[in-house]
């Protein structure tokens, strides 16, 4: 019986695991399946006793939820006002380095999914996507026809408004036959548009 609970805890340690990673994408049953070796059955049971746990531990901030075939964790609404607070602060209007790299990209690349993102920045982005959305700088655009379905990532009307452009038109044509580091090159002329270096240092 001990030996079956630690096993227990240690299958919901992987499934939380890649619920946190996935971020506001999620992941669907059968990509929880695939990357744990977990059957779906036992993989449903897991989830909702994760959901029930959320539930039940009024010291958690966290609440699992379940749309469109994925699922993901959020902060419980009631925390709503907390979170609105914390973004209308001056800590997350400011865009970091390491912000600017990320919509750089999906300046350039748009639509873009996370994992071409992440492809290009050499890190994982979900974090970065995730305050770029709180900040309205971008949206979600529809899923690739790809196994899995990832989110795709555009621009919005604000991110225009936000750098003073008209149109993306404005943005300077990447010279794809010169291009090295592509990651360079696309933040050399997104700032060169949009103004955007400032002295600002960021990891």
């Amino acid at each position: 019986m001990k030996e079956r609970r630690r096993k227990m805890l240690s299958n919901q340690a992987k499934i939380e695991s890649l619920l946190f990673i996935s971020g506001n994408e999620g992941i669907t049953l059968t990509e929880l399946s695939q990357i744990t070796g977990i059957l779906k059955p036992a993989l449903h049971e897991q989830l909702d006793k994760l959901a029930d746990k959320y539930k039940q531990d009024r010291s958690s901030s966290l609440q699992l939820i379940h749309a469109e075939e994925r699922y993901k964790l959020v902060t419980k609404p009631a925390l709503a006002e907390l979170v609105k607070k914390y973004l209308n602060s001056n800590n997350i209007t400011e865009l970091t380095g390491a912000a600017l790299e990320t919509l750089a990209i999906i300046a350039y690349k748009q639509p873009i999914t996370r994992i071409g993102i992440d492809e290009i920045r050499g890190v994982q982005s979900s974090s970065m996507i995730q305050r770029l959305q709180l900040l309205e700088l971008i949206k979600e655009n529809g899923r690739l026809d790809a196994p899995g379905r990832p989110i795709l990532y555009v621009t919005t009307d604000k991110f225009l408004d936000y750098f003073g452009l008209e149109s993306l038109d404005q943005l300077p044509e990447l010279d794809e036959e010169k291009q090295e580091d592509e990651e360079m090159d696309l933040m050399t002329l997104f700032e060169q548009t949009t103004g955007s270096t400032e002295d600002e240092e960021e990891e």
